[in-house]
């Protein structure tokens, strides 16, 4: 699932996505499935986190530091398992500075209520 122009903050424009994933193979997948849209391609940072039913945590920054943690946190209090949450930024070329923490956060709730 995807929900494009979740959130647009000083040119910088947000997506996310998200799906079901068992292990590490299947999170790759859905990475190189997700990238195999042009525009998510050339997005500046795909950042995501899962975590798996056995309880290992998965996160990718992308370049976007410290972001995949706060993903996997938001999954961690959800208690939602063997998903993937990937937040998408094209960078409009003004730095957020920590802003960009309450972005990745405001995508992965909009997610999140789609699943409710």
């Amino acid at each position: 699932m995807q929900l494009t122009n979740v959130v647009t903050d000083r040119g910088s424009k947000y997506a996310v996505s998200g799906g079901a994933v068992t292990d590490r193979k299947a999170v790759d997948k859905f990475l190189k499935e997700l990238k195999r849209n042009k525009k998510f391609a050339k997005a500046t940072h795909n950042t995501w986190a899962a975590l798996l039913s056995d309880g290992t945590p998965l996160k990718g920054d992308d370049g976007e530091s410290g972001a995949g943690l706060v993903i996997l946190r938001m999954l961690e209090r959800e208690e939602l398992s063997d998903h993937i949450v990937v937040v998408t930024r094209w960078y409009g070329g003004v730095k957020l500075g920590g802003d960009r923490f309450r972005r990745v956060q405001d995508c992965v709730r909009a997610y999140f209520d789609t699943l409710k």
